[in-house]
């Protein structure tokens, strides 16, 4: 977002990233937090059983998660892809970005240890049934679109929005973005194309040769950006009514939508007033 007007293709819609850290063996993602995945102190020896997928989590993660909850050299699921042999859905081409689907996994399967083939089949499996439904598929179809867009829909909602409330009115935006023909100028495609997580994207950002830079390219990116839950998935075929084109969110709890620029303006600017008396003195 910039303090001056910009011409209509570099206007920001909002700043918000998606933060993803392990701390003292518990993996946080957003507002997920997962069980831990290290052994407590006072149960040495105690392997976990499950592992947690939060919602909104890229692929690579995923893959570094399954990695290290089966104890396997880094680099180990991301190479087993190929042999994994998903049940993708053809627009994928053997991407599974989207189609992890967050939940908790067992890490014995059929009374022996999970290898991540199994794991990444068994989260593929459930993104099937949870998107090819018959709720999801007519909803996609209701909005002109197939499944596969509406879950690259369901990922930018997921991480572009501050709440689950918010969630319905971040899927309007895009909606009516497209429609409009307005490229969708979202930070987290950029963060994305940039393997990164931010709350800052500058104008240097929006200028890189990606597919991802939504920025520079009409229409969604050519995949989803991370793994969506439900509630994402639910916004994404039921975006809520609103003739919107902005959003920023300006404080925890506070994040406004407008149709109106100047709008837009305002409240991006008191954003920035915000963090700048919230920063620390030099």
């Amino acid at each position: 977002m910039y303090l001056n007007t910009p011409p209509r293709r570099t206007i920001r819609l909002t700043r918000r990233g998606r933060l993803a850290l392990i701390a003292t063996g518990a993996v946080v993602a957003g507002t997920a937090v997962a069980v831990p995945l290290l052994s407590p102190e006072s149960e040495k020896d105690t392997k976990p059983s499950t592992l947690v997928i939060p919602e909104g989590w890229r692929a690579g993660q995923v893959y570094d998660a399954v990695d290290k909850a089966l104890a396997l050299p880094p680099g180990s699921t991301r190479n087993s892809l190929a042999k994994a042999k998903l049940k993708l859905p053809s627009d994928a081409e053997g991407n599974p970005e989207g189609y992890l689907f967050p939940a908790t996994y067992p890490l014995q399967l059929n009374g022996k240890k999970a290898t991540p083939e199994a794991l990444l089949s068994f989260m593929v499996d459930t993104a099937g049934k949870k998107f090819n439904g018959a709720p999801v598929a007519a909803g996609a179809q209701r909005n002109a679109m197939n499944v596969y867009q509406a879950v690259t829909i369901a990922s930018i909602v997921q991480a572009e929005a501050a709440s689950k409330a918010d969630m319905a009115k971040v899927a309007r935006v895009i909606f009516n973005r497209l429609e409009r023909g307005m490229p969708l100028q979202m930070d987290s495609t950029i963060n994305y194309a940039l393997n990164r997580s931010t709350l800052r994207t500058n104008t240097n950002d929006t200028r890189i040769d990606s597919p991802y830079n939504s920025y520079q390219r009409m229409g969604l990116p050519p995949t989803p950006i991370d793994n969506p839950g439900e509630d994402a998935m639910r916004a994404a075929i039921n975006p809520a009514p609103g003739d919107w084109l902005y959003f920023v969110t300006v404080k925890p709890g506070d994040t406004r939508f407008t149709a109106d620029f100047a709008q837009h303006q305002r409240n991006v600017a008191e954003f920035n007033a915000l963090r700048k008396s919230a920063s620390p003195a030099r």
